[in-house]
């Protein structure tokens, strides 16, 4: 049961990652705006895009997960404090407090690793290393 919750919580934290940067595919235009709008260079962009989906891929897949968990986390804060941090704006808050509880999520995930139902967990058993460190055992 453990192994299908830690399934299930790395797909429910991955969604909403892999949904932001499709979105800012579709929406480039727009995001390079509100980018411009909030003094961050829209130079960033291309990057944000492939964190967002390169990290919801790795925690989908279970694959890097600790590396992908830190860095979605990381990027959440950041990304809370540059465009979130009007707290006086209801909906600012909201979000801000969502960005935080994302990242408190994830490195909890970043820290237990991806568990038995993921590729770290078969490389590591292909390879004999520990699933949860990724360090021979």
């Amino acid at each position: 049961m453990q192994q299908k919750l830690n399934l299930a919580g790395r797909l429910l934290l991955a969604q909403i990652f892999l949904l932001a940067g499709v979105s800012k595919i579709g929406g480039y235009a727009a995001t390079v705006g509100y980018m411009e709008a909030m003094g961050v260079s829209p130079a960033l962009l291309p990057a944000v895009i492939v964190l967002e989906i390169g990290g919801a891929l790795s925690l989908i897949l279970g694959w890097q997960v600790r590396w992908a968990a830190a860095a979605l986390a990381t990027f959440s804060v950041v990304a809370a404090v540059i465009f979130h941090a009007d707290l006086g704006d209801q909906m600012q808050m909201l979000l801000f407090t969502k960005n935080i509880a994302l990242a408190g999520g994830l490195l909890v995930l970043a820290a237990s690793g991806a568990g038995t139902l993921s590729f770290d967990a078969r490389r590591a058993q292909s390879g004999n290393l520990h699933p949860a460190r990724g360090a021979k055992a």
